[in-house]
């Protein structure tokens, strides 16, 4: 068979036209959709199941204690019961107010700390230089140490310092425990931060506090949100600290209420699940309006432009 020039030209001409597609592309078309479909799949899977774990707590709320244990799954024999046990049982206000309390103190310094902590480990000058990489790691060891071990030093310490069963035996804990972490994220987002703003502000004569306070911190709203975020979900979540600290029903915390429905030889299982639901509602609330936030910090520094 021949092929003339005029067929060469022709076929040049049909792959170089924007509407037609070459036949080698639509198998890479059809890689790429089937791939879209299938991580799309994948995602909805992901969210169902951490979802599933809510929309059980919440159902089981509903649900008799005796139907818990022997039919989980029933829709017949639902009610209000459990709720109003937890609203006539619980001092819903006053447990409440002392999270947000402890929440507020503890996160506000421990941001605070952990902000100077990164600051100096990425703008200040050591004249050694093992000295900034072992205070580095001395801070970021903190994140491989489990609470539980530090539940017995930490009540000697309470003890010894004369704060135990006071709202100070909750918060330096707390304030200790969120360092290392609050220092990794900072840390990342100011190894990023243009030094050249700083350099412009020192030369129009800002001081160390006002640098700081006008120059680095608006810019740093992602990340601070994202760790004001994760410190307040850990208080309000925290219970071995709090199980051994307090012991003063005036001061009980919202980790603490939901423990009241179990007793030495019997739970309160429709009690538990309904107070474990009012628990969540207020971090769920926080995450949907700050889920922007907590995304952009969390993936500060993770591409380079």
């Amino acid at each position: 068979m021949r092929t003339t020039l005029t067929d060469v030209i022709d076929e040049s001409m049909s792959t170089d036209l924007p509407g037609v597609v070459p036949g080698h592309q639509k198998p890479k078309r059809t890689r790429r959709k089937a791939v879209a479909i299938a991580s799309g799949a994948l995602a909805y899977l992901i969210t169902f199941l951490v979802v599933l774990p809510l929309l059980w707590i919440v159902l089981l709320s509903f649900q008799p204690s005796g139907n818990i244990l022997g039919n989980p799954f029933s829709l017949t024999n639902l009610t209000l019961d459990n709720y109003l046990t937890v609203i006539g049982s619980l001092p819903l206000l006053k447990m409440y107010g002392n999270t947000v309390l402890i929440a507020v103190v503890a996160v506000s310094v421990g941001t605070a700390i952990s902000f100077t902590a990164a600051f100096a480990l990425t703008r200040m000058i050591f004249r050694h230089g093992k000295v900034q990489s072992s205070l580095r790691f001395y801070i970021l060891a903190g994140l491989a140490v489990p609470v539980y071990i530090l539940l017995f030093p930490v009540y000697r310490l309470d003890l010894a310092f004369g704060v135990f069963g006071t709202y100070a035996a909750l918060v330096l804990p707390y304030i200790a425990v969120s360092i290392p972490f609050n220092t990794l994220l900072l840390t990342g987002f100011l190894r990023e931060f243009p030094s050249e703003l700083e350099e412009a502000a020192i030369i129009d004569g800002a001081g160390l506090w006002r640098l700081c306070w006008t120059v680095v911190l608006p810019l740093m709203r992602p990340v601070i949100a994202t760790v004001l975020i994760f410190n307040v979900v850990y208080v309000f979540n925290e219970f071995p600290f709090a199980s051994i600290l307090i012991n003063n029903p005036d001061m009980v915390t919202v980790s603490l209420a939901v423990s009241r429905f179990q007793g030495q030889y019997t739970v309160d299982y429709g009690g538990m699940m309904a107070a474990a639901t009012l628990v969540l509602l207020p971090q769920l609330v926080i995450y949907a309006l700050f889920q922007k936030q907590v995304i952009a910090g969390m993936t500060v520094g993770a591409v380079k432009g």
